[in-house]
């Protein structure tokens, strides 16, 4: 991880839930001088405590880590509003359908920011009996492919995992109206409406 918890965060979260440092000092089985020094940046909590510290708070052992409480604010689950999330060590393709805090390998990932088609990166669809066959004029060597394509819809994701050496083709059966994305595993995440 590039963080680890600080002050401020434990401070703030503690205010949060209407603790004082006795009763959350209690809850870890710590005194309460132990929770001033991590609030006044004169101790760090153990690393066996980091999961229990986050029970306490009410949050996730990600959120206490980065110092930011993510909110949900796609409760309709409205798929166009999904998020990716890809590692650049291993390739692990996360999907959420809402912005969360995910890590891989000790990396903690950004969501993939959605770009229309560019001109090296140009997505066909052709309407094929009941699918859209999809497919781009892009490298698929070892060190710059199409990692994956993915139709979202309203109501539905589908996604196709490419590997090198493979054509950067897909079948998708229609569900209606939405994005295809493709990623370029070099790139980005590009987009196109069907």
């Amino acid at each position: 991880m590039n963080h680890y918890i600080t002050s401020t965060t434990i401070k703030t979260l503690r205010e949060q839930k209407g603790y004082t440092q006795k009763q959350l000092a209690d809850l870890l089985l710590v005194s309460d001088k132990t929770i001033s020094k991590w609030e006044t940046g004169k101790g760090l909590p153990d690393l066996s405590l980091i999961e229990p510290l986050a029970k306490a708070l009410s949050v996730s052992v990600a959120e206490l880590l980065s110092g930011e409480c993510m909110v949900n604010r796609n409760r309709s689950a409205n798929m166009l509003r999904s998020r990716f999330y890809v590692c650049p060590i291993c390739g692990n393709v996360i999907f959420s359908t809402g912005e969360g805090a995910y890590s891989c390998h000790g990396v903690t990932l950004p969501p993939l920011e959605v770009e229309e088609a560019d001109d090296t990166h140009q997505l066909t669809v052709e309407k094929i009996e009941h699918d859209y066959y999809v497919t781009m004029d892009h490298p698929m060597k070892k060190e710059h492919f199409i990692s994956f394509y993915a139709y979202v819809t309203c109501d539905r994701v589908q996604i196709v995992k490419l590997y090198p050496e493979q054509n950067a083709e897909t079948r998708f059966p229609i569900k209606g109206h939405g994005l295809i994305l493709a990623y370029c595993n070099k790139d980005g995440l590009f987009k196109l409406k069907v």
